[in-house]
């Protein structure tokens, strides 16, 4: 299937330490009302909003008509500030809803992130009510994700069983704590970074979002 470019805007936000860097992406006929705000990837380990799974995620999102918004964490690229370990990049993130209501007119949220980003998409996801939720490769290992409350809009975990950053069986258990329990998808052979494995991500979470679209309307 044949997807159109998007359009891109580049944008700066206020945020609570200095500039946010973003990126606009509305797809060709947009459905009013909705903006998935991405989160990429440890700034640390080099990640930033042009991380080609969060690209991905931006692009699942657009598939089903709906603009997305990535934006760089604190201190990546030209964004202001210094790395927060994931505190300040949840007030970041907050920022960037709170802009993409009053800028984009977004009465539903739809929080999706990666790896490091993933834990501040979950901490977005209940600090501004989202409507769906996509978490890739949690890093549960790493970061105190038990420590979150569960939301309770429709939730989606993606994990590649061949990760070597994040444990999938320790992913899994983590889950099976969770009440209300997130849908989980195991992909077989896939890394961390989902090498040759993009354009599945892509369709996997592309269906699951259109699947939960109207339910979270």
């Amino acid at each position: 299937m044949k997807h159109q470019a998007p359009s891109v805007q580049r944008v700066m936000i206020d945020g609570p330490v200095g500039p946010i860097e973003a990126l606009v992406e509305r797809p060709q006929v947009a459905i009013a009302g909705t903006v998935a705000v991405c989160c990429h990837p440890h700034p640390l380990y080099g990640g930033t909003m042009q991380n080609k799974v969060v690209h991905t995620l931006a692009r699942a999102a657009q598939d089903q008509g709906v603009t997305s918004l990535r934006f760089n964490f604190r201190g990546v690229g030209a964004s202001g500030g210094t790395h927060d370990d994931a505190i300040g990049e949840s007030d970041d993130a907050i920022a960037v809803a709170d802009w993409c209501r009053r800028e984009l007119g977004a009465v539903r949220l739809w929080a999706l992130g990666f790896s490091f980003g993933s834990y501040v998409a979950l901490r977005l996801a209940a600090a501004r009510d989202a409507s769906l939720l996509v978490t890739v490769a949690p890093p549960v290992q790493r970061f105190d994700f038990a420590r979150l409350e569960a939301p309770h809009c429709p939730w989606l975990v993606v994990q590649g069983d061949a990760d070597e950053l994040v444990d999938h069986q320790a992913v899994l258990g983590w889950t099976r704590t969770l009440e209300p329990a997130p849908e989980v998808e195991i992909l077989p052979g896939a890394e961390h970074f989902f090498h040759g494995r993009l354009t599945a991500v892509r369709s996997l979470v592309g269906e699951w979002l259109g699947r939960h679209r109207n339910a979270a309307s």
